[in-house]
């Protein structure tokens, strides 16, 4: 018979300090959802469907069209995805199909490990302050809990990353991030050429200086309908990339838009064998002033098939001041966001719960 977590401090021991995460609680033989995971009905998910928008979602960028006679069209399609919905995906990317499975099956790896494997990785606890395990965003100021648990592998140093970073994925993990790394600088020369700067290594560092691996686990639910994976949010960096499985379940907030009558919905961006998916991070949005957009997304859960994801999150370095370049705000009649050392606005983000696009509104100026 499947243990009681009708107990809130009860649940949040055996979740999060014990390091049990979601899957200990699927494992425990659960046959409904703990209220701490029930979503309120404005955030469940059981009513968004797939969109017919494919030119939105669906049609892969080929990047290796990059260095030949169809980089402008490559080009233009990269700066169009990034100033409308913030998302896209790529194919021909320099990672195999066969490399990108690995991937995948080194987070099931670790996530099959018991609890207590795992839990040496836990804040306060880790060998090494750049590896995490841990279980939803921020439990503590959840009002509903994330249907996920994850762990987090912030790059250093490549001597740390294969001391510290768990042997059942740290290869594979490595391999993704220094692949990933190269992908970012291409993309990110176009972005940023696009407006109007050559990407040298001294801005380049400072919009990737950090740099980060997480992997996901979203563990088999009996009530999807009642629960998110991950909550409305955007991603605080520069680009992210992202394997999906096969299962899919990543959905995306297509903005209002007044000039072509097109009303706000959520689309699905649908797995593609041997696609990654690239989004735009709020640091980015902060430089473009506004231009280009940082993707408001979430997760559902599903009842049929546990899922992994795979991001590599492409940060500026916490010393790094982001604010919108200067001949942009000049451009526009001034600067939408202020400038701030990214350490602050990294705080903020981590110090609150997903709520949207909210955290942009830390850097966010009134208009007078």
């Amino acid at each position: 018979m499947a243990p009681s977590f009708d107990d809130a401090n009860a649940l949040i021991d055996f979740v999060v300090r014990d390091g049990n995460g979601v899957k200990g609680l699927v494992d425990s033989g659960i046959s409904q959802v703990p209220q701490r995971y029930i979503q309120p009905p404005h955030e469940r998910m059981e009513k968004v469907v797939e969109s017919s928008k494919d030119g939105f979602s669906s049609v892969p960028i080929d990047l290796s069209k990059l260095d030949g006679p169809d980089h402008d069209q490559v080009v233009e399609a990269i700066v169009k995805a990034a100033e409308t919905l913030g998302f896209f995906q790529v194919i021909n990317h320099g990672m195999s199909l066969e490399f990108l499975e690995s991937l995948k099956d080194a987070a099931h790896r670790f996530f099959a490990l018991p609890a207590d494997a795992k839990a040496v990785y836990l804040k306060g606890v880790s060998p090494s302050p750049f590896v995490k395990y841990g279980t939803s965003f921020a439990p503590e100021q959840e009002k509903a809990l994330e249907w996920k648990d994850f762990v987090s592998m912030v790059y250093t140093n490549d001597g740390d990353a294969q001391q510290h970073w768990p042997k059942e994925c740290k290869e594979e993990a490595f391999d993704y991030l220094k692949s990933s790394i190269e992908m970012v600088r291409r993309l990110l020369t176009v972005l940023i050429g696009n407006l109007g700067v050559t990407l040298d290594d001294s801005i380049l560092e400072s919009l990737i200086g950090m740099k980060m691996v997480n992997m996901n686990f979203y563990p088999i639910c009996p009530n999807p309908e009642l629960t998110v994976g991950v909550g409305r949010h955007s991603d605080m960096g520069t680009l992210t990339v992202l394997l999906q499985d096969g299962i899919g379940g990543l959905y995306v907030k297509l903005e209002e838009s007044k000039l072509d009558g097109r009303k706000e919905e959520w689309i699905e961006i649908p797995p593609i064998p041997g696609a990654l998916v690239i989004n735009v991070g709020d640091s980015l949005q902060i430089l473009s002033n506004g231009r280009y957009k940082s993707a408001e997304h979430r997760v559902r859960t599903t009842s049929k098939q546990s899922r992994v994801s795979v991001p590599f999150f492409a940060i500026p370095r916490p010393t790094a001041k982001i604010g919108p370049l200067r001949h942009l705000a000049e451009l526009d009649g001034g600067a939408i966001y202020r400038e701030v050392e990214f350490q602050e606005y990294m705080s903020n983000f981590f110090g609150h719960a997903h709520d949207g696009k909210k955290s942009l509104d830390f850097v966010k100026i009134s208009a007078n």
